[in-house]
């Protein structure tokens, strides 16, 4: 998501495996040890999931997400697989092998495409041998392999069937087997629609996994502390902090419960509760949280993750402007990452901008130059295993210090990079739209404002598809290229954008946000353009009575739209009006009204960015 700070996954990790479930006897579900729990060790807020990362969610609790069956293995003298493609899907005994070749195929590193036959033809076959009425745990499994297979190849538009289809076989009044099946199903429909950049979708499918996994195993099971955590980060991704919140005060109570006192499962949840206070400004809650997982990570000889929970001190430090302080953190975590990890590894790099990006805010830019190259220097010529998201990441970081000095043009260079880097990997449609709202402001600021609407739109066009048509970045997007749209005289599709900006804004941040206090403004002066003199005048009276009861007139903004309401109002020949009207039914966009001509030049119209 757009502006926030994650902790990368570290570059070590495993490559990526498609995880087929083993054919036992019965399904076995354990209780994950601190080694499996640190799959993802930073255990905050992942990067929206990419093809390198596990296609099946990570915690360990779904380590063994899907059922297994009992069945008799394959003869030893198996026919010929390239045989058994006219062979008939009824028999019980087909599904069984196809399934096994399937894993073996994988396993032995043939490529998903055969094994993605076999999967299709085991499904049938278990779906054409199930008795009627029964729900069969043999294809829930095979769907699971199906979907994961789908990802893996990067379709995963199909995968999304796929998985739907394997949470409706399951009967959870069956036992633990059919609950956990579909857990686990839920689980990965949420991953798969994650993948797809549909973050409403994505967490509604993790909340029903929880929904049935609390219900199989009990709300204090150390497995539900782990999907707690993992919904916790899916609601950061989102910005819905207050839930997020929630949720990981939850999961730090079910492993004190279950953990020793400085485990490492406790330092994750407190990474993850520093990263939440730290978005809503909570920052002494966030130092605390982060100084006792350090302490955890310490005492378990965690060298590396001491050293990138200092690097979250020291950013924490940076937002208190305890400058000095911050500094010796990432001087810290700079020293391990370069004794640990290489002179040119991304982690170096990451610091690097963080320094980088305190200078800048000191004032010293010699310093703040001399850092952002040596990033540059590392991120130009990366290490083997470096992923293209820390590339992109660091790029777009470094680009937002070269936009702060007045360079847009390499900023907008930066941003080209990272754009580029990102435009072919599935599940980072958020992001791209994010750096293309980024390059729409910067061309903005240089006078390029026809660039400015087509990056706008593109971002628009990205997070509608991505479900985020609801939040409030998209609303501020929406602003933008309304105002992008009056330096192109396209004065009826601004007025369009700023009414559902308006919208948007009011119902997410209310109506005395700075945010939707702006678009207020703007659209007044669209409605004083378009010659809708009664309509702006109404929006402007609504402002100041806003700002006089609730928000004080000290602003400056105030005697601004004082004066503007006034020349209005001496054009209209009236007098203010101070029992402003509501807002609630003076937009309506089905009204078609007759537009003048304004003589106005556009700074006079009081547009504000």
């Amino acid at each position: 998501m757009p502006g926030l700070v994650s902790v990368k996954t570290p570059p070590e990790a495993p490559p990526l495996r498609i995880s087929v479930p083993e054919i036992q006897p019965q399904l076995q579900t354990q209780t994950p040890t601190p080694t499996q729990t640190q799959s993802r060790p930073d255990s905050a807020i992942p990067r929206t999931p990419t093809p390198t990362k596990k296609l099946v969610s990570p915690s360990p609790s779904r380590s063994k997400p899907s059922p297994t069956r009992s069945t008799k293995k394959p003869p030893p003298d198996s026919p010929n697989p390239l045989l058994l493609a006219d062979a008939s899907l009824d028999n019980p005994d087909l599904g069984p092998f196809l399934l096994k070749l399937a894993r073996d195929t994988i396993a032995s590193g043939e490529g998903p495409i055969k094994a993605l036959d076999y999967a299709i033809r085991a499904s049938k076959s278990f779906e054409r041998c199930a008795v009627d009425g029964e729900p069969s745990l043999d294809l829930v499994m095979s769907l699971h392999v199906l979907g994961a297979i789908y990802c893996c190849l990067g379709r995963f538009e199909e995968a999304v069937p796929v998985l739907e289809r394997a949470i409706t076989v399951p009967d959870l009044s069956r036992g633990m087997d059919h609950a956990l099946a579909a857990f686990s199903g839920y689980m990965q429909l949420g991953d798969t629609y994650s993948m797809l950049g549909q973050v409403d979708k994505s967490i509604a499918s993790y909340e029903e996994g929880l929904k049935i996994q609390i219900e199989a195993l009990g709300e204090t099971d150390p497995r539900v502390g782990e999907t707690c955590r993992y919904l916790s980060e899916a609601h950061v991704q989102a910005m819905n902090f207050e839930k997020a919140e929630e949720l990981s005060k939850r999961t730090l109570e079910i492993h004190r419960a279950h953990s020793e006192p400085a485990s490492i499962e406790e330092a994750a949840d407190r990474r993850l509760m520093a990263l939440v206070c730290e978005a809503k400004g909570d920052y002494e809650s966030a130092l605390e949280h982060l100084v006792l997982a350090s302490m955890a990570m310490i005492a378990n000889g965690q060298e590396n993750e001491v050293a990138s929970i200092d690097v979250s001190i020291g950013n924490v430090y940076m937002s208190l402007c305890r400058f000095d302080e911050a500094v010796f953190s990432y001087q810290k975590a700079l020293t391990v990452f370069k004794s640990s990890k290489g002179d040119n590894h991304p982690s170096v790099a990451s610091v690097f901008v963080r320094l980088a990006d305190l200078y800048n805010r000191t004032g010293k830019l010699r310093e703040s130059k001399s850092y952002c190259e040596n990033a540059l220097r590392i991120y130009t010529k990366p290490v083997p295993g470096t992923t293209t998201e820390e590339i992109a990441g660091g790029l777009t970081e470094i680009s937002a210090i070269y936009e702060s000095v007045d360079d847009p043009e390499e900023a907008l260079k930066l941003l080209q990079k990272a754009m580029k880097l990102l435009e072919d990997k599935p599940g980072q449609q958020s992001t791209i739209a994010g750096i293309e709202a980024r390059m729409g402001v910067m061309y903005y600021m240089v006078g390029r404002y026809e660039e400015a609407r087509s990056s706008f739109e593109s971002a628009v066009m990205k997070l509608r598809a991505s479900g985020e048509r609801k939040s409030a970045f998209f609303g501020v997007v929406l602003n933008q290229m309304g105002l992008a749209c009056v330096q192109l005289f396209k004065i009826d599709e601004a007025a369009e954008l700023f009414e559902e900006a308006r919208s948007i804004l009011e119902q997410e941040c209310g109506p005395c946000n700075q945010d939707t206090l702006g678009v207020y403004s703007n659209l007044a002066a669209t409605y004083d353009a378009m010659g809708r003199v009664d309509d702006a005048i109404e929006i402007l009276e609504y402002v100041l009575k806003l700002r006089e009861e609730k928000l004080g007139i000290a602003n400056p903004d105030f005697e601004d739209e004082k004066n503007r309401l006034a020349e209005l109002l001496k054009e209209a020949g009236r007098a203010r009006n101070k029992k402003a009207k509501s807002l609630e039914n003076l937009i309506d966009n089905t009204t078609k009204r007759n537009k003048k001509e304004s003589n106005k030049r556009w700074p006079g119209l009081g547009f504000r960015i």
